[in-house]
């Protein structure tokens, strides 16, 4: 009978720890997505306020009372932001910057890293750790020599000014370079075996292993590059060569009180960057898990 007992007892137990086990790590899922959740709207909050002020009327910006939705959908903003500056001079030479560094950064990247990840040359090591070095550099200490030498190259107000100096950059070959380095060689060691060159087993082979890595070294340029305001501020003195951001900022500082237009054209700069992660959020999100996988 008392051996019974103790084994009852000892399964109520067991029972009792096991549900407070289940209770702790449910209290402790739903105090983490409370916070995620909270932190989550306290991000997208400003976003929101901007889309909903760039539809509402001038008056309705400045009350005393706290008002979300607009009384009605005004659609000026987004009408006098084409007029008041050559905003769409402006998108296209944002497009056009924006691309060609992407562009740029990917091949210069793939061809770097993969010369870093796979290729035995002297001096290799060390060219990596300066690259390394790069990295460490603030943007803003290059400033003035960049500019002195886009300058003296008599590039001031052209494309070329602001696309050669971010052609190429450490983060991309770094990036690239670590991606390949956990990806096994045995199906490059087979493409070179059936007779391909290494040009080709980069193009046939790594590349499209490295997808989701490229794609994320692309939406990182494409954010950086669309949104970099103070290389084209120095770079650019005609308005028709100024970028979004400097005309956005422009904007501002001529047309202080007009913030429904300034909100509708802090939108529609906004839309390319929203567009480009939608894309590639897939890849993106694959290339963020597959850095746990061991191969």
């Amino acid at each position: 009978m008392s051996t019974s007992v103790s084994i009852g007892d000892s399964t109520q137990r067991a029972a009792r720890a096991r549900r407070t086990r289940i209770v702790s790590k449910v209290a402790s899922q739903t105090l983490v997505h409370a916070v995620l959740i909270a932190g989550a709207i306290s991000m997208v909050m400003p976003f929101i306020w901007m889309v909903l002020t760039s539809f509402k009327d001038i008056g309705e910006v400045f009350t005393y009372t706290f008002k979300w939705l607009p009384s009605r959908i005004n659609l000026d903003g987004y009408r006098d932001v084409w007029s008041e500056i050559p905003f769409a001079r402006m998108f296209l030479n944002s497009f056009i910057v924006t691309t060609a560094i992407t562009v740029g950064q990917l091949i210069t990247s793939a061809l770097a890293g993969y010369a870093f990840a796979r290729l035995d040359f002297p001096g290799r090591d060390v060219i990596f750790m300066i690259y390394l070095a790069a990295m460490m550099v603030p943007h803003q200490a290059t400033l003035i020599p960049s500019f002195m030498l886009i300058r003296n190259l008599d590039m001031v107000n052209t494309y070329s000014a602001l696309i050669l100096p971010f052609i190429a950059g450490p983060f991309g070959a770094f990036l690239i370079r670590q991606f390949l380095l956990s990806m096994p060689r045995s199906l490059e060691e087979a493409a070179i075996i059936d007779g391909c060159s290494r040009f080709r087993v980069l193009t046939h082979v790594v590349l499209p292993l490295c997808k989701p890595a490229m794609v994320s070294l692309g939406l990182f340029q494409f954010m950086f590059a669309w949104n970099d305001f103070m290389w084209p501020l120095i770079v650019t003195t005609k308005m028709s060569m100024r970028t979004l951001q400097v005309g956005l900022s422009l904007l501002r500082a001529e047309i202080s009180t007009e913030w429904p237009m300034l909100m509708a054209a802090t939108v529609l700069s906004t839309l390319p960057i929203l567009i480009a992660f939608i894309a590639a959020q897939k890849q993106f999100i694959e290339s963020v898990a597959s850095t746990g996988l061991k191969y």
